[in-house]
């Protein structure tokens, strides 16, 4: 069965009415599908996810949180069957949307206090999901044990190193994470472990903090979640700004659980270093092998998390092997050119009628521009116009005619040009322009296609995505 069905099915039951529509969101890291779904005044996000245990554990480890007050979308509707749930919507802001830095790189006070809040209610989540979770249910272990351990080292050696062609020798690499994996173990690890508690799990609605994506949570350290965080690549935080965070968070985890601050620290940047290799391995996987540029942008940052690592930390037990990949890593330019490969730009250009809303961009990246063409004169206000498109060329005359479409155009092409012209010289790989109309029938879909032959005949590397949302969806158009 088609996902949109299942998603449609699943509404119908859910509300008890056919009076809704729902709308893909951008896709994710991992397989789950997420569609918002607008029915009145009211929005739900809908999840479809074919991994069957993955959803129990999510829906089990949301209900425990929620019985407990916790900040995380409340469970509407379940369809264990089919994959499908729907959860309350927490809107589109994420800690990361939130991030601002000033001229040193530190976080401004109120990116700091948004980080604040939602560290916060890390240790609650630690300390009293600890006791409310049923580990049986967790998913894919019951906790952050040694083979769960030795699946992320694995994951680094063969998803980042291996591709990024580092030289080690096998067997004492696997040595070595036996040693690392043994020394990790003796932490004490009886909290939950969120997983993958990073800033954009986080999201800011109505100025406080909701927790979404816990569904690889299980037992394990205190220390990985904070270090998961304060080390993400993407937010690369100042070194100032990680201490006073991690101060913070110490101080809020004192005040419920009595915790040795100093033997908190002996493990804490052990955990840093497993962190930091399962996400560069997810970068190698998703980056380096799947070739998706979200991931590979990523790479540069968490090799200058590495880099300060090895300049700052030394850690308790000698990883002869390991140190030297790590090493190799930090000191070969060869590697962060991988990061920088010259993949192509793509300009999608898309017509729309603001009668049916913006257009949603299924990317991984976001932004653009988004035009509206309603000023300039409307073609289809005369007959003769009706039942024609802005690919007709009695449309295309009556508007290259139009001094202000033509004006109009003129400063379209004037900001998507300097754009592009900026995107190449970036290695940037992705832009979204967008006309609308009110029937996204003639003067939107006239400007999207003049854009698309222009960008083709001045850039001829540029990959040109052309997509006319309304008058695909109408037959008599086609």
């Amino acid at each position: 069965m088609e996902v949109e069905k299942i998603i449609t099915e699943a509404c119908q039951r859910f509300l008890g009415s056919t009076s809704f529509r729902f709308e893909a969101l951008p896709p994710s890291g991992s397989s789950r599908r997420y569609f918002r779904v607008f029915t009145g005044n009211d929005t739900f996000i809908a999840t479809h996810n074919v991994d069957i245990k993955e959803n129990r554990a999510f829906l089990h480890i949301s209900k425990q949180f929620a019985a407990l007050s916790l900040p995380v979308p409340i469970i509407l509707f379940e369809d264990i069957e089919n994959g499908v749930y729907i959860q309350s919507d927490l809107g589109d802001t994420t800690l990361l949307a939130t991030l601002s830095k000033d001229e040193h790189g530190r976080l401004t006070a109120e990116s700091k206090n948004y980080y604040k809040k939602a560290i916060a209610y890390l240790p609650v989540f630690q300390i009293k999901g600890a006791n409310a979770i049923d580990y049986s249910l967790c998913y894919p272990r019951e906790a952050f044990d040694r083979q769960s351990m030795l699946w992320d080292l694995n994951y680094f050696k063969y998803y980042f190193a291996r591709l990024a062609n580092v030289p080690f020798d096998e067997q004492k690499i696997e040595n070595d994470f036996e040693h690392f994996t043994e020394y990790l173990c003796q932490a004490d690890r009886q909290y939950f472990l969120y997983r993958d508690f990073q800033s954009r799990n986080i999201m800011i609605h109505d100025g406080n903090p909701y927790y979404i994506d816990y569904q690889g949570g299980r037992k394990g350290a205190l220390h990985y979640d904070i270090a998961s965080i304060l080390f993400e690549a993407k937010t690369f935080l100042h070194p100032d700004d990680r201490e006073e965070l991690l101060a913070f968070y110490l101080d809020e985890l004192n005040r419920i659980h009595r915790v040795d601050t100093a033997m908190f620290m002996e493990y804490y940047y052990a955990y840093v270093y497993i962190r930091l290799m399962q996400a560069m391995g997810a970068y190698g996987f998703r980056g380096l092998y799947e070739k998706k540029e979200l991931f590979l942008q990523s790479i540069p940052m968490a090799l200058e998390h590495l880099r300060w690592l090895r300049s700052h930390v030394k850690l308790a037990i000698k990883l002869s092997e390991l140190e030297k990949v790590w090493d190799y890593l930090v000191d070969n330019e060869a590697i962060r050119q991988l990061a920088r490969q010259n993949l192509p730009l793509t300009v999608k250009i898309s017509s729309f009628s603001y009668k049916n809303g913006l257009p949603i961009d299924n990317s991984e990246h976001g932004g653009g521009f988004v035009f509206d063409c309603r000023a300039v004169a409307n073609p289809g206000r005369e007959e003769q116009f009706q039942n024609l498109t802005g690919k007709d060329e009695r449309v295309i005359q009556y508007l290259e005619s139009d001094a202000s479409a033509q004006l109009f155009f003129a400063h379209v092409w004037g900001l998507v040009s300097s754009s592009i012209q900026t995107y190449l010289q970036r290695n940037f790989t992705y832009l979204s322009v967008a006309f609308g109309c009110t029937g996204g029938q003639h003067r939107s879909v006239y400007f999207a296609e003049k854009l698309s032959r222009q960008i083709k005949q001045w850039y001829p590397s540029v990959k040109v995505e052309l997509m006319h949302r309304e008058i695909e969806k109408n037959d008599k158009f086609l």
